[in-house]
């Protein structure tokens, strides 16, 4: 086993550990599908494979939901993980910052990556929290924060910034626009764009059948 593929494995096996028992969506399962999809986006865009997977799978092992919103302690526990298996500088780095720069921030914000491997990353993340299992997704990540599924009277916001997009507590059909809906023309490579478009019109299909049912109409 090469040093690469021995990092790998035991990164693996640390965020198995860290995030085993999770209900909310950010579990093992949703590490290796961005891990997965960040590889295949980085030899579709000419991408260091290496650096994106090693960021797809550190890219959530901190999350500011998690943390009390604390965007810092991604990137800060990425590093003391990566120190510790006697990393090279450049490439902890190289996986820091795609992990601090990566998530959404808010309808509002500007959140483009720094790096190719970085928009690899980004895209690979967006791309699971959309389509059919973005939806389950996100009612699991409602369930586990005690949302309400849908309140008419509760209309969603976008959110200007990243303060106000952490205190959110809104219903999870908020955030189909809040965030989800807004992924597809975020995509910053060609190839999270073309693989986008079909989930986002899943979602899309997902709503106005979500609507019709809640109003009691009739299947057209």
């Amino acid at each position: 086993m090469t040093a690469t593929a021995t990092l790998i494995s035991q990164t693996e096996q640390f965020l198995q550990t860290r995030l085993q028992g999770d209900s909310s969506g950010h579990d093992w399962w949703h590490i290796d599908r961005v891990r997965k999809s960040a590889i295949a986006l980085a030899h579709a865009e000419g991408a260091n494979a290496d650096v994106c997977e090693l960021a797809a799978l550190l890219h959530d092992v901190a999350d500011w939901k998690f943390h009390d919103g604390d965007e810092t302690a991604g990137p800060r526990v990425a590093r003391d993980w990566l120190e510790s298996q006697v990393v090279n500088e450049q490439i902890i780095q190289q996986v820091t910052q795609i992990v601090a720069e990566v998530s959404f921030k808010g309808a509002g914000v500007r959140t483009e990556m720094s790096t190719l491997e970085g928009r690899c990353v980004q895209d690979a993340d967006r791309l699971d929290a959309i389509g059919a299992v973005g939806i389950a997704r996100a009612f699991a990540f409602g369930g586990a924060f005690g949302r309400a599924m849908y309140d008419p009277h509760h209309p969603p916001e976008l959110h200007a910034d990243f303060t106000a997009y952490k205190t959110k507590s809104g219903p999870t059909i908020n955030h189909f626009y809040e965030k989800l809906l807004l992924l597809k023309d975020r995509m910053q490579t060609q190839t999270g764009r073309t693989w986008a478009a079909e989930r986002h019109q899943f979602m899309e299909q997902f709503l106005e059948q979500f609507y019709r049912e809640w109003n009691a109409n009739p299947a057209s």
